[in-house]
């Protein structure tokens, strides 16, 4: 059966192993929506509104609309509309995020064919992507153009289009518009470059950056994830209708890049983005359009091996949680998972801009799984070993004492420590010739209300058995928990000890029996006290000079007309008990006289003593 250790060591590589899958393995479904879900919330709280000074976004909106007619506008108007962005505001480029699939007036159609022939235009066309094969036909619509990227791909395989009628066909430069949402319906990537019938068709943002600002050279991916770090606020956004009656001032534009489409709800270009649910799709434009000009300018963040720092972050947090769970409570080990997570969401938020492919759920998705197993574990081992120690410490203690221990913040109270305690020794004077006359059942009766008198008295005064001895019992005060008072506590326990037994000695005397006497050896100082028990059996004790002590003072009382002798480390720590010293005595085992002493409320202080005496106030 394998070891706690082991099975932790297991929880915590399967933990790390599931952060690495996560990350290199292309988790789908509820992890891979988890992922994008903080990703989206790290980009919403990234992104800018500083002007983007490179893009004019020309919006057919509401007003427009109502300004110079419904939509569609005739050709003529969209010509009108780009001529005056060349001429006049001196644009750079003019990209039209609108799909003509049917001709219209022959005259615009022929002003926009030239334009678009002849002048920097960006004309749109929307490839379909549809790997499943759902629908039932294959979109076919106009005559596809501009298929002219040279470099980069393979590009995303399209099933279908909607591409420009057949008069614009002749146009160098055109634009994909269609798109591949997220399971969620959130449009997250881009295809830069759509293959169709074995050609590759570049994206309209793409299209327009190759044609007037100078990308062509610069290598792209067959798709984007947009990083969509600048807001719709970031944009010079202007109504159609300002540019047609020239109400901007042209400088404004002078050598920027023009998208021109609509954010008009009416229209239904609205797409979901991580900045919300209906954003306008011209928005997603502008965005890849300044994510490929960044590019081109070398404005992107440095590269980070996002996927290694987060593997190497579910690590740390792997051998955090094995070697800090066995020393925390569950609750205190959900706490550190829960300060890892938040660190890493931290972390995520800092590599995000620098690294669009690795997973921000790894750890998150780590830390989980030690929530659900590592916790639960030590868990299952916190109660065993509370469970060990309430069985353990009931055998020995009083139940206010366990209940103490249990609210303390030791992490094993029956570890070995070296303790101040005060250990009492009891037992009862001849025995033997006093179970001798009776039947073993008589006898058993007897020793078990000779113990009752010693027991009871200890545990109301909190003290901790060690063990009987037949007739008698060993106790200490100190131990597994520090008692400042413990040596009068122990006094106090004597006291009440004597006075049981005597009234017990009497009630057995007027039925004829022998008298019964208790001898009592007190001492304090340092001991040893903690479990040393084998695998076998366990037990608590302490051990040390003073117990020693204890036991020999016990044997000394049988010398005295006193039933409790005191030793001195006793005395100097009781402070509420008086004291008659008995003179000294070598025990056996002592290199050198040792003080004993009675406690003058002792009943037995009445009688004469066997050696001098003199009183003494500790």
């Amino acid at each position: 059966m394998p070891s706690v250790g082991a099975v932790r060591a297991a929880i915590a590589v399967a933990a790390v192993l599931l952060a690495a899958w996560l990350e290199w393995g292309g988790a789908t479904g509820a992890p891979r929506l988890g992922d994008e879900a903080l990703r989206d919330a790290i980009v919403r709280t990234r992104a800018t509104v500083a002007p983007e000074p490179r893009i004019l976004v020309v919006d057919i909106e509401e007003s427009s609309v109502k300004e110079i007619g419904a939509w569609p506008w005739p050709r003529a108007r969209l010509a009108d509309l780009v001529e005056v962005l060349l001429t006049r505001y001196s644009a750079r480029g003019v990209a039209l995020d609108i799909v003509l699939p049917d001709p219209s007036d022959r005259a615009g159609d022929t002003r926009l064919a030239l334009l678009a022939e002849h002048g920097p235009v960006v004309l749109a066309q929307a490839f379909d992507y549809d790997p499943q094969g759902m629908r039932p036909q294959a979109l076919r619509g106009g005559v596809p153009a501009g298929a002219t990227r040279l470099h980069g791909g393979p590009g995303v395989p399209a099933s279908g289009y909607i591409a420009n009628h057949a008069g614009l066909a002749r146009a160098p430069h055109v634009g994909n518009i269609g798109f591949i949402p997220d399971a969620d319906g959130v449009l997250r990537r881009v295809p830069l470059l759509t293959r169709f019938d074995g050609r590759d068709y570049p994206a309209l943002a793409l299209a327009l950056a190759d044609c007037c600002a100078g990308t062509a050279a610069t290598p792209v991916p067959a798709s984007l994830r947009v990083s969509y770090r600048r807001d719709w606020r970031a944009y010079t956004v202007v109504g159609a209708a300002d540019i047609l009656a020239e109400r901007i001032d042209p400088a404004s534009a002078a050598g920027r890049l023009v998208l021109v489409g609509s954010s008009s709800l009416s229209l239904g270009d609205r797409v979901a983005t991580p900045h919300g649910a209906s954003r306008p799709g011209l928005g997603v434009q502008a965005a890849v359009l300044s994510d490929l000009l960044d590019l081109r300018d070398g404005a992107v963040p440095a590269p980070w091996p996002g996927r290694v720092i987060a593997l190497a972050f579910a690590a740390a947090a792997a051998l955090a949680a094995f070697f800090a769970f066995p020393r925390l409570s569950a609750l205190a080990s959900v706490g550190l998972l829960l300060g890892l997570s938040l660190l890493w969401v931290g972390a995520a938020w800092a590599t995000a801009p620098h690294d669009p492919v690795f997973s921000t759920t790894g750890p998150l998705a780590a830390n989980f799984f030690l929530l659900l197993t590592a916790v639960p574990l030590q868990w299952q081992l916190a109660q065993r070993r509370s469970h060990h120690l309430l069985n353990t410490l009931r055998q020995y203690v009083a139940p206010a004492v366990v209940e103490e221990l249990m609210r303390s913040d030791l992490r094993d109270p029956l570890a070995p420590r070296q303790l101040d305690v005060t250990t009492l020794i009891a037992d009862m004077e001849g025995y033997t010739g006093q179970v001798e006359a009776l039947s073993m059942e008589q006898a058993a009766v007897l020793t078990r209300t000779f113990l009752d008198c010693l027991t009871e008295p200890v545990i109301e005064r909190r003290g901790t058995l060690d063990k009987y001895t037949g007739d008698g019992l060993v106790v200490f005060w100190g131990a597994p928990l520090p008692i400042e008072e413990h040596a009068d506590l122990a006094l106090d326990a004597a006291r009440e000890i004597v006075a049981r037994v005597r009234r017990l000695s009497d009630a057995r005397e007027a039925l004829g029996h022998p008298r019964l006497r208790v001898r009592i050896g007190i001492e304090s100082g340092p001991a040893m006290a903690g479990d040393f028990g084998t695998s076998f059996r366990s037990i608590y004790t302490a051990v040390g000079d003073s117990v020693n002590t204890a036991s020999r003072l016990e044997q000394a009382a049988r010398d005295f007309a006193h039933d409790v002798i005191v030793g001195a480390g006793t005395v100097e720590r009781a402070r509420r008990h008086r004291f008659l010293a008995l003179g000294e005595r070598r025990l056996r085992g002592k290199g050198k006289p040792t003080m004993l002493y009675t406690p003058v409320d002792d009943a037995s202080s009445a009688m004469a003593p066997a050696a001098p005496a003199r009183e003494l106030r500790a």
